[in-house]
């Protein structure tokens, strides 16, 4: 067998036909029927109704890559409708904060709209809903965050989690399981020729959908009772929601999956003047565009904006109509996202020395002020990473902290902020990215408050979960560019779906070389028993990545082909060592 095989079999793929529907992923076979997930008919029928009218609608955004995405899908579907008074609301960090707001309603209500469609929040936003209401605006909310037991008094409430919160035996990794799924049936959209292969139940098949994923699914929907944008023309769709979905970390799974390999080829040959801009500026070769390029390139620059200033420039950007202006906007995020990383790292720098001094914690929180709160949740991620601890990095305000918190393995970063509740102002999130404000004085308290919950949880052994878990072991003769081509049908790489982890036991080393300004980065040339030999490389490596010549070691390391000067070299990048 293999060493492809032997990777395809660790990752359950395990028959042909399981290999063929996941490595050529059919749009229609995942295309699953927008009318299982909950409130979908009544959000197209009060959208008709609101087309009908010509009436006044806003799309209500969000400031990160996902609503920014979402927002963009709906305006471009919305004008193929042939909507003639749509505008959108992005909500700034630094003024309305995140989500729907009381504050923000009254402005939306006061320009004369008449429906608010929410995309990536709103599914907690009870009050706010009301507020609306009071004023004389309808709400449809699309999301994909956490819900509520009782939905907010809504004309719709369409989010896959409430599947989750009503049926929890019937999902795995929010996949409906197999007992639930009978193939073979099809949904007639009404009024329309359009089909949706779907299952023999009344329960959406897939629940991780991205919020840019749950506005196309309106956009499918709206295209059974709605003429302007034919079957077929919503795949010009896939490269936005490509760009949300894996920016926002979702599992590329079953539908997201299907809608990030199919978005991917829309994106290297995209229709929008914005994303060819903001690909040129990132160095991002269009036909050789993929996931990695979408999550470590163009997502940076898009939400940087967001960050230091307003995400209006990011969806100026994706909204632009001629090469001139989105050139000028895509240099303007990158000029941004260059400030970003300046003022990032001035941050980190100045962290690190905070959490030093709280080295035996095993929840980090660290709080000063300047620390701008657009930007701490990458510090956050970065302090998890070098610290292997879950971390909440806060913004002092004069009287108010609010701060953003990374966590990884069984501590719930939400769960701890909910045991804080009685010393904080807000909080929530997820399990493993949350967000917090809080009175000043109430930083210490809540420092000790997180910890004792972590200590509450008996949690043992989490810094190993961090470690790379290999799919295969081999020798480096298995190392080829022939392997390296099977494995890129994997693509596209991200959360439920990683790059292959290659491990080689017993190896010697043979060549160490540093490298950087700072002699940050290693180039280590390591030996097998059978004589093989291969280069990997680190970039920022930890200290334990600089061992002596003729060390014999274990390597975690994901094959790729590095291409310098015309010359094609197979090498590794190094991700964990162990010495023999």
């Amino acid at each position: 067998m293999s060493l492809f095989e032997r990777i395809l079999r660790v990752r359950g793929l395990d028959t042909p036909d399981k290999q063929q529907h996941f490595l050529q992923p059919s749009y229609e076979r995942f295309r699953h029927d927008p009318f299982l997930l909950p409130d979908m008919h009544a959000a197209v029928e009060r959208l008709v109704e609101a087309r009908q009218k010509q009436e006044n609608i806003t799309i209500y955004g969000d400031y990160d890559i996902d609503g920014l995405t979402a927002s963009t899908v709906l305006i471009d579907a919305f004008e193929s409708f042939g909507f003639e008074h749509v505008d959108v609301f992005i909500p700034n960090r630094f003024v309305e904060g995140y989500g729907l707001t009381v504050e923000a309603v009254e402005k939306i209500a006061a320009t004369g709209a008449q429906l608010i469609v929410t995309v990536d929040c709103g599914s907690l936003s009870e009050k706010e809903i009301i507020r609306a209401k009071e004023l004389g605006v309808d709400v449809i909310v699309t999301d994909h965050h956490n819900v509520a037991p009782v939905q907010p008094p809504a004309v719709a409430v369409i989010n896959p989690k409430r599947l989750l919160q009503d049926y929890p035996e019937a999902y795995e990794s929010f996949v409906l399981k197999a007992e639930y799924r009978k193939q073979g049936t099809e949904s007639r959209g009404k009024q329309s020729n359009s089909t949706f292969q779907i299952l023999n139940s009344d329960l959406y098949p897939f629940l991780d959908l991205a919020g840019v994923g749950v506005a196309f699914k309106l956009v499918q929907a709206l295209q059974t009772r709605l003429d302007g944008l034919k079957q077929g023309q919503e795949k010009w769709l896939l490269d936005l929601v490509a760009l949300g979905t894996v920016c926002d970390i979702v599992t590329l799974v079953d539908e997201n999956r299907a809608s990030v390999f199919w978005g991917l080829k829309v994106m290297s040959k995209t229709r929008r003047p914005g994303l060819r801009a903001l690909m040129a500026v990132a160095g991002v070769e269009p036909s050789t565009v993929n996931a990695r390029s979408l999550g470590f390139a163009l997502g940076p620059r898009m939400n940087a904006a967001g960050r230091l200033e307003t995400a209006q420039y990011a969806l100026d950007m994706l909204r632009a109509t001629d090469t001139a202006s989105a050139m000028e906007k895509a240099e303007l995020l990158d000029e941004m996202n260059r400030n970003r990383r300046t003022e990032q790292d001035k941050i980190l720098e100045e962290a690190v020395v905070q959490a030093e001094q709280y080295a035996d914690d095993p929840v980090l929180v660290v709080s000063a002020p300047g620390w701008n709160h657009g930007i701490i949740g990458i510090v956050a991620a970065k302090l998890l990473e070098k610290y292997k601890k879950p971390t909440y990095v806060l913004e002092e305000m004069g009287e108010e902290a609010k701060g953003s918190a990374r966590s990884y393995g069984d501590f719930s970063a939400a769960d701890a902020i909910r045991a804080a509740d009685d010393i904080i102002t807000k909080g929530g999130g997820h399990k493993l990215a949350a967000g917090v404000t809080l009175p000043t004085k109430n930083v210490q308290a809540f420092r000790e408050r997180v910890n004792t919950f972590y200590h509450n949880q008996k949690l043992s052994n989490q810094a190993a979960l961090l470690l790379p878990k290999a799919d295969a072991s081999a020798d480096f003769s298995d190392i080829t560019e022939v392997l390296i081509e099977q494995l890129a049908q994997l693509e596209p790489f991200g959360n439920g779906n990683p790059q292959p982890i290659i491990t080689s036991e017993g190896v010697t080393v043979i060549g160490l070389r540093r490298m950087g300004s700072d002699a940050q980065h290693i180039k280590l040339e390591v030996r097998d028993a059978q004589g093989a030999a291969l280069q990997l490389l680190a970039f920022s490596a930890p200290e334990y990545f600089f061992v002596e010549v003729s060390t014999r070691v274990t390597v975690w390391y994901q094959p790729d082909v590095n291409e310098w000067n015309g010359r094609r070299t197979v090498e590794g990048r190094l991700l964990h060592l162990e010495v023999s």
